[in-house]
């Protein structure tokens, strides 16, 4: 019978049987042998184990290294009682996921450093050399207690019944884009089960769906979709973020939330000052955390604060007076899709103004 070795890393005080068991899907297969646990140069447990090759065509990913760290590392959420496959690779993943096991775009690693407080987001955020290493600490932050508990309670049992056969991101959601854009795009927050479920922004629910095909329309995205991570969805000159990058229950964070979260904006403007002519708010609470961004890095803003509206625009002055303009369109929720308050030609038509 063909086989593939699978390496397990369990955490001091956790028992072999617990790290397969977060790591494979269950009923578990029968292990065929495994060497004696070993202790490598940071006192963690490594247990090998062969199993027999998968009969539907999935073979246990070898190059995935499942880890259980001890508290402090970024792989420290607790883990479900099985994995699924990835509804791209097939690639067998735990949720929330762990960091640096093979998810496809995700840019953090076992070593990623996590934040825990609004403190360490700032201190992490001004320290970011740039979007590859801010994402990668995005993507792991656990600062806020409410939204970390929120995404991993979705991720684990609160999943929509139609995604039940798939794994859930279940952590931030990085920036998603060209690292030297054009046009940054600001939304609100992850969807429970769109960004949080695929780990990309605006990917797998139906604002994603417009967001997308009008990107497209304009000639930024490579596609029209945007259903999972690694599907081929590319994006040139712009970036999307969120103003908090972590789903938030009923999509309502709080103040305190959104100040934590304000330090990783300020660290995207920052990185795109010298790129970008212009700003989509997607919504008045995107809008609203982009003019707080803009006067906290000292950004000229125009006074009395610009209101927002479908097609509102201001010009912010930045570094050295480079002017870039904001615009705002009425978020593409269903909300405002369903009921025709926002219409693809109405998306079209600021979007063609960036």
């Amino acid at each position: 019978m063909a086989t593939t070795t699978w390496v397990a890393v369990v955490a001091n005080g956790l028992s072999s049987d617990d790290g397969l068991s977060a790591t494979l899907p269950h009923p578990l297969p029968t292990i065929e042998s495994a060497e004696p646990a070993s202790t490598d140069g940071e006192g963690t447990q490594v247990l090998t184990a062969t199993l027999p090759r998968p009969r539907l065509g999935h073979q246990w990913t070898a190059t995935t290294r499942a880890s259980h760290r001890s508290r402090g590392s970024c792989n420290d959420a607790a883990m479900p009682e099985e994995a699924l496959p990835h509804p791209v690779t097939g690639q067998l993943f735990a949720s929330p996921v762990p960091a640096g096991t093979g998810w496809p775009g995700d840019p953090a690693g076992p070593a990623t450093p996590v934040a825990r407080t609004a403190r360490e987001v700032a201190l992490l955020a001004a320290g970011a050399g740039g979007v590859a290493e801010l994402d990668a600490c995005v993507s792991v932050c656990r600062a806020c207690p409410r939204l970390v508990q929120w995404r991993e309670s979705v991720a684990t049992h609160g999943r929509r019944a139609s995604f039940a056969d798939q794994p859930y991101w279940g952590r931030p959601a990085p920036g998603f884009g060209d690292p030297a854009p054009q046009v940054l795009v600001v939304g609100l927050a992850p969807a429970a089960n769109g960004s949080n479920r695929t780990g990309r922004m605006f990917t797998g629910d139906r604002s994603g769906d417009w967001i997308y095909a009008a990107l497209h329309r304009a000639g930024y995205a490579s596609r029209p979709t945007s259903v999972a991570s690694g599907d081929g969805q590319g994006l040139h000159g712009i970036r999307i973020v969120a103003a908090v990058r972590c789903a938030p229950p009923a999509n309502r964070p709080t103040p305190a939330e959104r100040d934590t979260c304000g330090h990783w904006l300020d660290r995207d403007l920052a990185l795109a000052a010298t790129s970008i002519r212009s700003v989509l708010a997607l919504g008045g609470f995107g809008w609203d955390a982009v003019l707080a961004s803009a006067r906290r890095l000292g950004w000229g803003v125009p006074g009395p604060k610009p209101r927002f509206g479908h097609g509102a625009e201001a010009v912010l002055a930045a570094d050295g007076g480079r002017p870039v303009r904001l615009l705002g369109s009425y978020h593409v929720s269903q909300q405002n899709t369903f009921t025709r308050r926002l219409t693809e030609p109405m998306l079209d038509a600021v979007i063609a103004r960036l």
